[in-house]
């Protein structure tokens, strides 16, 4: 099977939405001239022109209102930000307009939209440039929000949110843009809230998605070397949260370690937390540990931006804490 980075698979799932549904097009700032600012959107102007490939102003508010107007009104938008830090000059659009549509028309009105950008650290970008929103977005009923980990999954699950009737918050990562892995030449779709299991074990069960998938899976390579195996589950969507998957896992391994970029407070992994001491309370051997950002505004100094994100050596003393080693 061929590989191709994360970006390419990103922009082959659009594209060939676009060929299969004329009303898909794309949105945002650099998309089309300057060929996306991740190039994800590279070769989709002159295949399918400016009618459909737009350069946007520098106004989130303006062309997110604009695309939510035009999935009430048929067509199929997907909207780019350049980073999800930026969303949040939209976020009336997509929390009051997009989220709500449905519901407050009595179902008169689908709202088949996908915002899609970069979130969270990238390196030096500072505190205004390096924020997790994934939390406050899966907080919204109305959305559902995805975030995959690797090539294989963005495809799959860019086109199954493109064809997605609601409003869809598909969140990427910068510093996997050129990550390479398999991907089929032939079409297929994942199904949004359907997580799974990328590594067998039974002593821990640790929980990811995004690119912290990275990180706990080289945590539970090294915990292997001591004879802890672990069973690492990615998410890959955010809402909806496969908790069946989750519980299953932890009836197994009878812990929990979730691993994930965000703020501890009001994050994924404290509703993960909540959730599996409600429904599988009885199963638990041990306390369930988080392994976020911690609680402070990232800095741009190289060691401080380290000490302050989710790493290996944290989640392995997490391992170790359920683990009681």
């Amino acid at each position: 099977m061929r590989e191709i980075q994360f970006r390419q698979a990103l922009g082959e799932a659009m594209s060939e939405e676009m060929r299969r549904d004329e009303k898909v097009f794309l949105m945002g700032e650099e998309v089309a001239e300057y060929n996306g600012a991740y190039k994800v959107s590279q070769g989709m102007l002159d295949e399918f022109g400016a009618d459909r490939v737009i350069d946007t102003p520098i106004a989130e508010l303006g062309f997110a209102g604009m695309g939510v107007g035009a999935a009430m009104n048929g067509l199929r938008p997907i909207v780019e930000f350049m980073t999800f830090n930026f969303s949040l000059v939209a976020i009336d659009q997509i929390i009051n307009g997009a989220a709500k549509v449905k519901s407050m028309s009595g179902g008169q009105f689908d709202c088949p939209i996908v915002f899609r950008g970069a979130t969270g650290n990238a390196g030096q970008l500072s505190s205004q440039h390096s924020q997790n929103f994934e939390n406050w977005y899966a907080n919204t009923p109305g959305l559902k929000v995805v975030v995959p980990s690797n090539p294989y999954d963005a495809k799959g699950l860019l086109k199954s949110s493109i064809r997605d009737n609601d409003p869809v918050i598909f969140m990427e990562s910068e510093l996997m843009y050129g990550d390479k892995g398999e991907v089929p030449e032939e079409e297929y779709l994942i199904p949004i809230g359907q997580s799974v299991k990328v590594r067998e074990g039974s002593d821990v069960t640790l929980v990811s998605f995004g690119k912290m998938m990275k990180v706990a899976l080289e945590a539970a390579t090294e915990m292997a070397k001591e004879g802890v195996e672990a069973d690492v589950i990615d998410l890959r969507t955010v809402r909806p949260i496969d908790y069946v998957a989750i519980i299953e896992s932890v009836k197994k391994t009878n812990r929990l370690v979730v691993v994930e970029e965000a703020w501890p407070l009001a994050s994924i992994s404290a509703e993960l937390s909540h959730h599996i001491q409600k429904n599988a309370f009885d199963y638990l051997d041990a306390p369930i540990h988080r392994v976020n950002s911690k609680d402070l505004p990232l800095p741009y100094a190289p060691s401080l931006i380290e000490e302050i994100l989710p790493n290996v050596k944290r989640t392995i003393e997490a391992i170790n804490s359920v683990c009681y080693r």
